[in-house]
């Protein structure tokens, strides 16, 4: 998979000067639109769209300093309709419009160009599953948070802490099925998986599709359908395996099995200890298998069962 997602690159590097398809550099990728997004995201820190933005800026920032174009040609050369989209647009990567740079020499920002590889960290095992699971309901109460990649979540351990024992009671009576007990559920808004990304965050449990309004007590609920999901069982300190266990499904699982993610939020079910503590966790992601595909080899850090 790694090869196919440095070859989409190459499609993404020769259409900057144009609207980049996404769509085709899936199709080069050989996977969904929705997964390559989210994929790169993983692997790069960033959304395919910052970084196109980024490598677009970078060679108009080259052409605006060489002083061979005018300005309006080098925003036109790189897909702009007017100056002043090509002025926000470049002081966003910059911090300075395209003008003063020419004038001024400025030094600018460079987004060097990238390519995924494999680097292999140890021989780590990745223990997980495949279940194929019937429509279901979170049931339970849901925030907006940032994303955290390190340490503690303290606008979703505040989400946590805000609950009553009302509600806390209900969740469990409602609960019913896989994974079991209370949990939470991760719906991300945006292919983002940048440091402070908005995503819904769900404390509640899993129950059938039928509940009521009235069995809902006040409760918020997401409609999750019937799909294909991967389950991870993990052990180590708290929250930082977790925070490993998420990186290494995307970066070492993913481009060495033949599934890709699919919408959907993404469950967790661990046993709170405090912070450093050892625990338990499983962690569920919605994905799907590539029809008639497997996974790119790996090596000795391949993931496996």
């Amino acid at each position: 998979m790694l090869e196919g997602l440095n070859r989409a690159l190459d499609h993404v590097e020769r259409h900057l000067d144009r609207e980049v398809d996404v769509a085709e550099a899936a199709r080069i990728a050989t996977t969904s639109e929705y997964h390559f997004r989210r994929l790169f995201s993983a692997l790069a820190g960033m959304p395919l769209s910052v970084y196109v933005r980024r490598r677009r800026m970078t060679l108009a920032g080259a052409e605006v300093l060489a002083g061979e174009r005018t300005l309006l040609d080098v925003a036109v050369r790189y897909g702009y309709g007017s100056g002043e989209a090509f002025a926000r647009a470049f002081r966003s990567v910059h911090g300075i419009g395209p003008g003063e740079a020419r004038r001024a020499g400025a030094a600018l920002v460079s987004q060097p160009r990238m390519s995924f590889r494999v680097v292999i960290e140890g021989s780590t095992t990745m223990r997980y599953r495949i279940v194929e699971k019937g429509a279901f309901r979170v049931v339970g109460s849901k925030a907006r948070v940032p994303l955290v990649h390190e340490g503690v979540n303290a606008a979703a351990a505040a989400h946590v802490e805000s609950l009553d024992e009302r509600a806390i009671v209900r969740m469990k009576e409602l609960a019913e099925g896989e994974p079991e007990g209370i949990l939470s559920a991760a719906v991300h808004l945006t292919d983002s998986r940048e440091e402070g990304a908005e995503l819904d965050y769900w404390v509640g449990v899993v129950t059938g599709p039928g509940t009521t309004a009235d069995e809902l007590g006040g409760l918020d609920a997401l409609d999750v359908p019937a799909g294909t999901w991967a389950v991870f069982d993990d052990h180590g300190p708290y929250p930082a395996a977790l925070q490993e266990l998420w990186r290494d499904v995307f970066t070492q699982w993913f481009p060495s099995n033949p599934y890709v993610s699919r919408p959907g939020p993404e469950l967790l079910r661990t046993r709170p200890v405090e912070i450093g503590e050892e625990t338990d966790s499983q962690l569920w992601i919605p994905v799907e298998r590539v029809s008639g595909g497997s996974g790119s080899a790996g090596g000795p850090g391949s993931a496996g069962a």
